[in-house]
């Protein structure tokens, strides 16, 4: 088993699970015009109409397009990648829907490559998956866009394969979700990240796209960096360098799929979800929250004078307790990194809250609350967080 020193096995991978030191910079820009929202919303500075704005995003699917590399090259199949493609569409739109943007959205996709190493089929199907997806989209009624994008060949930055996005949209101010307004008071209704949709073709593990590059590592066997050295930074010492007791066709426990399988599940999108839920009971939604980097902890950055208590999650899918297991990574950390069950946060109204659950029900994701605000209890009236158990108590802010 690994060591509990968890946060330094992270560093020495190259990986922050704070990003403390992203955020001491970004904090100090310019928020746009709602400085309290998921993300940065401008003036509308493409068309200069006072009653809009604007929002450019950019994210991608991190080291999970490695997972595919190693998959592809274990199994030759390069459908894989069309998870991929859709893990990097993703992981921008479920942010712009935290703002309250569904629809109108024009995507654009960047794909960075080692061309010895990831071939014209294995781009080929990382195109097909894009479109794929977003007709999947529409197919719900969210009218997303391709806009084109940009496939470069880098070998001397990737061994493999990188996959980004950006998401743009012009919106009326009006229907902007400013999660400034989450304040004491309210219920907060998590909704599951694993499961199958009525719009997925399969089990999902939960997974989403962040924490993989430890997941990686800690989980897959030694086979990996003795076979494929380009999926890893040569600096890094060979101690934290798959480590794990798995190979990608191992089964895993207490699931229908394979390890990966589990690791490759496409992250989920909650539009279809979310734009029927503020359809419905907009009124009495006052937040949104994308449970992805900073997984758990995700929600201290939004609202004032909050007090955030999660005191009812999810029993973690068996993914994320096969993590802690081999890893040995302790309770607080794999709640700052993973989704640990919910990826998606309503912050309601209490009175909503039954008819939030019963609408993402209707899609066949799960939902319940998972917890509520309170008054700040620090002096200087910060928001902080309290995740609570049977097993453990944890205190962060």
């Amino acid at each position: 088993m690994a060591s509990n020193d968890s946060n330094n096995r992270y560093n020495q991978r190259g990986v922050s699970s704070s990003k403390d030191e992203v955020h001491q910079v970004v904090d100090k820009l310019d928020r746009g015009c709602f400085p309290g929202a998921f993300c940065k919303v401008t003036n509308d500075l493409l068309t200069g109409n006072k009653d809009m704005c604007n929002v450019i995003h950019s994210d991608g699917a991190g080291t999970k397009s490695i997972l595919a590399y190693l998959w592809y090259k274990e199994t030759g199949d390069a459908s894989v990648f069309r998870g991929i493609a859709q893990d990097s569409i993703v992981m921008n739109l479920d942010d712009l829907a935290c703002v309250g943007i569904w629809d109108q959205v024009v995507l654009s996709s960047t794909v960075n490559r080692n061309a010895r190493n990831f071939p014209g089929e294995a781009l080929a199907s990382l195109i097909e998956g894009t479109e794929e997806f977003i007709q999947t989209l529409r197919d719900f009624d969210i009218d997303v866009s391709s806009g084109g994008g940009e496939t470069a060949d880098v070998g001397d930055l990737t061994g493999t394969v990188a996959v980004d996005s950006c998401a743009v949209a012009i919106v009326p101010k009006e229907k902007i979700i400013d999660n400034a307004n989450i304040c004491p008071g309210l219920s907060i209704v998590g909704l599951s990240s694993s499961g199958q949709s009525t719009y997925e073709n399969k089990e999902n593990s939960g997974i989403g796209s962040n924490g993989l590059t430890s997941a990686r590592h800690e989980i897959l066997s030694p086979h990996y960096r003795q076979n494929y050295p380009e999926t890893f930074d040569p600096q890094t010492k060979e101690e934290f360098l798959y480590c794990g007791p798995f190979r990608m066709q191992d089964k895993l426990v207490n699931s229908s799929l394979l390890i990966g399988e589990a690791l490759l599940s496409p992250t989920r999108t909650y539009l279809p979800v979310v734009k029927s839920i503020m359809s419905k009971v907009g009124q009495s939604i006052l937040g949104l929250v994308h449970c992805s980097g900073g997984g758990q902890t995700k929600c201290m950055r939004f609202g004032t004078n909050v007090y955030h208590i999660k005191d009812n999650l999810f029993t973690p899918p068996p993914l994320f307790q096969e993590i802690q297991r081999v890893s040995g990574t302790t309770d607080r950390e794999m709640h700052q990194v993973y989704n640990m069950g919910h990826r998606f946060e309503v912050y309601c109204k209490p009175e909503a809250a039954e008819e939030i659950i019963a609408l993402s029900k209707s899609y066949q994701i799960d939902a319940q609350v998972i917890g509520h605000t309170e008054k700040s209890m620090k002096p200087d009236y910060s928001n902080h967080l309290t995740i609570k158990s049977d097993h453990f108590e944890l205190h962060y802010g």
